[in-house]
């Protein structure tokens, strides 16, 4: 098996590769997504997460904005939550190999891949990039979503940059959706698993 981690900064359309690798066939693993569902109504963190940081948790419901107000101000707090978080992540992504074992290959969608150390546990990584002024309009159009709070989140990331030039591939999304599913089918051919274009 083959493991592949696909990362890249907020708004870069990571997801959205992500989902044409699926569609190609690749079992997907959306970090991302358990996380959701971890926090979620009923999630498995939910009681930890608000005993942990008072005023987050309200009728069993996490304010996961009133949480990264909380955490993106404070490294210490950022810190004591992904001890929280990492763990459970890392069991379902366990869980996710075991499911998948007979799959040639397997992709883990990974947003802070190179900043937590991650990379050493695949065998290729992919970063999805795009220029800073596609990136900035993208995120700026999410709801919710200010130019201090993504200036606050790129800083605990990365550098697109290093992330490009630390990747065994790189996906430009600063095209159009056919010629980045394109660049997949090329990753997927180069890797011995499907058809060039």
């Amino acid at each position: 098996m083959i493991r592949i981690a696909i990362t890249g900064s907020i708004g870069m359309g990571k997801s959205t590769v992500a989902a044409m690798f699926e569609r190609a066939g690749m079992p997907v693993f959306d970090a991302d997504a358990v996380v959701r569902s971890l926090q979620g109504p009923g999630g498995a963190l939910v009681d930890r997460i608000g005993e942990c940081f008072p005023g987050t948790v309200a009728h069993g419901l996490l304010d996961r904005d009133r949480l990264a107000q909380l955490v993106l101000a404070d490294r210490e707090k950022l810190a004591e939550l992904e001890a929280i978080v990492h763990p459970a992540v890392h069991d379902a992504r366990q869980a996710f190999i075991d499911k998948n074992r007979d799959a040639p290959a397997v992709l883990f969608d990974i947003p802070l891949l190179f900043e937590t150390g991650g990379e050493k546990q695949f065998d290729k990584v992919i970063v999805v990039s795009a220029p800073p002024d596609v990136q900035r309009a993208r995120v700026l159009g999410r709801k919710g979503m200010t130019e201090a709070k993504l200036d606050a989140i790129l800083e605990r990331q990365m550098p697109d940059e290093e992330k490009r030039a630390r990747a065994d591939f790189v996906i430009d999304t600063a095209t159009d959706l056919s010629t980045t599913e394109a660049q997949v089918r090329d990753i997927l051919a180069c890797l011995g698993l499907g058809a060039s274009r």
